[in-house]
């Protein structure tokens, strides 16, 4: 795969973590995504639980938030193959906490929601960073 076809990847994964993340990295707008996150929990009685978020809860939140805006920016403005390894690793991170805690703790289902697209996108980097170190090599860089 060569660099520019890979770099829209790296691109497109970066935009998808922009708009679903921004929500999150302000205190106002965090407290709303997780009343409808615990909407969804309760309208569709999803297995799990979400409990009652305390300001310690939004505070991580914001954090949370805060870093992946600011990772997904620099994807956008500056987007590289090495990014997008960096980026497959944190995906195989944040995918396995979310694993994790649905096993142990029984965190409310609705977390397929994110673990689902997080995966999808962790494989296509991940095999599209492959790609291109093989393309390069056979290229001869």
């Amino acid at each position: 795969m060569t660099e520019k076809k890979y770099n829209k990847i790296v691109l497109l994964s970066a935009w998808y973590d922009l708009l679903v993340t921004a929500p999150f990295a302000v205190p106002f707008t965090a407290k709303l995504s997780i009343e409808n996150l615990t909407k969804l929990h309760t309208l569709f009685n999803f297995d799990g639980s979400i409990p009652s978020f305390e300001p310690l809860h939004y505070f991580f939140i914001n954090l949370m938030g805060s870093i992946v805006v600011v990772w997904s920016v620099l994807r956008i403005k500056h987007t590289t193959p090495l990014y997008g390894l960096y980026d497959t690793c944190g995906r195989a991170a944040f995918s396995l906490w979310m694993i994790y805690y649905l096993g142990a703790y029984n965190v409310t289902s609705v977390v397929m929601f994110v673990l689902t697209p997080e995966m999808i996108w962790g494989l296509i980097q991940g095999w599209g960073y492959y790609q291109y170190k093989q393309y390069q090599s056979v290229k001869g860089n």
